[in-house]
């Protein structure tokens, strides 16, 4: 199974910006598509950002305009671009692989922003 490495969260103030990046290994089948998703305490994990082979994006309206979700093919490594922090966006962040119907997580790595 494809596995998935975070890097690049850390504590930042609001307003601020982190760039998250997740590399794929042990890849047997072709990876299609990547991407983000954030849960934050009490709540359920939801969709931030999903880009296709192709580089098609996808993004949920609370990040739109702020985040930006890149990819490497060469690589195998997705990453998030997060600016205009706000606290509200403070949450573990996963990323994921899609090869057919296997879906991969990374270990999530925590994005705590102050106000």
């Amino acid at each position: 199974q494809v596995q998935l490495m975070e890097s690049g969260g850390g504590l930042v103030q609001a307003g601020g910006s982190l760039r998250l990046s997740c590399a794929a290994s042990r890849i047997i089948f072709r990876i299609d598509d990547m991407g983000w998703y954030r849960q934050a305490p009490g709540k359920q994990r939801e969709l931030v950002a999903t880009i296709t082979r192709s580089g098609s994006t996808n993004y949920a309206d609370s990040v739109k305009g702020r985040f930006t979700v890149t990819r490497d093919q060469p690589k195998n490594t997705v990453y998030l671009q997060m600016n205009s922090l706000k606290p509200e966006d403070t949450a573990v962040y996963y990323c994921y692989g899609q090869s057919g119907t296997r879906t991969s997580w990374g270990q999530g790595t925590q994005v705590t922003v102050s106000s």
